[in-house]
């Protein structure tokens, strides 16, 4: 099949075989490319949709967006069931097989080292809401407490800034944090959150994941994560 080559992640050998019938961005089905003992995932993309000037104008297009994504997250949670992927950025395409073995040939070293420290790991994600919008001391001394309870079970933890995106005197995100945990804690991570509900009327906890490791993989990469 011709067209260009997209790339999902870069991962070991993956310990047992994708889903037969998975399927990827335009609905090819994704492909292993060996190189150096590394994988990476890709799939064929038409030109007319990935080459560099119609992926410009379709950055502009939000369902577009948001199918394409859809897919490649498809393609990423397949392989986190089966292995410890290092997912790329959505729309990485390169012109053939060769790009993208010259990309894992540029940037070898990191992907090995940045896979070795997310090996057997996942990301969850946390947000706390205060649908009081009162912001109480209680209510702050809840969160801190919540969130040294994730961060006990966590290898890495990032904080991001609270999303306020809602209507004024609407509830809002007090706390939006990422968490690199053993997937042997994960269960632990479930169990946390069922224990504090309700524990503060008000504030809602929400628990997502088991994710490839998003949030970790830049500053990984770059070398600028603090534990």
């Amino acid at each position: 099949m011709t067209g260009l080559r997209y790339v999902y992640a870069v991962c070991h050998p993956l310990g047992a075989p994708l889903q037969a019938d998975l399927t990827g961005v335009g609905g090819d089905p994704p492909r292993l490319l060996t190189h150096h003992g590394l994988i990476a995932v890709v799939s064929h993309v038409p030109e007319r949709d990935f080459a560099e000037e119609p992926l410009r104008d379709h950055l502009a297009d939000h369902d577009w967006l948001t199918g394409t994504a859809r897919a490649h997250q498809q393609v990423v949670d397949a392989l986190t069931a089966v292995t410890t992927p290092l997912p790329l950025r959505p729309a990485t395409v390169f012109r053939d097989d060769s790009g993208v073995r010259v990309m894992m040939e540029e940037r070898e070293e990191d992907f090995r080292r940045t896979l070795d420290r997310l090996q057997g790991r996942v990301e969850w994600g946390v947000r706390v809401y205060d649908d009081t919008g009162a912001g109480t001391v209680e209510t702050r001394e809840f969160i801190d407490r919540l969130h040294e309870t994730f961060a006990a079970h966590a290898d890495v933890v990032r904080l991001r800034p609270a999303r306020i995106t809602a209507p004024r005197n609407a509830p809002q995100a007090v706390l939006d944090a990422a968490y690199l945990v053993p997937r042997a804690e994960s269960e632990e991570f479930v169990e946390i959150m069922e224990r504090v509900k309700g524990d503060v009327p008000g504030v809602r906890v929400e628990l997502a994941g088991p994710w490839a490791a998003y949030s970790f993989v830049d500053a990984f990469l770059d070398d600028d994560v603090n534990a």
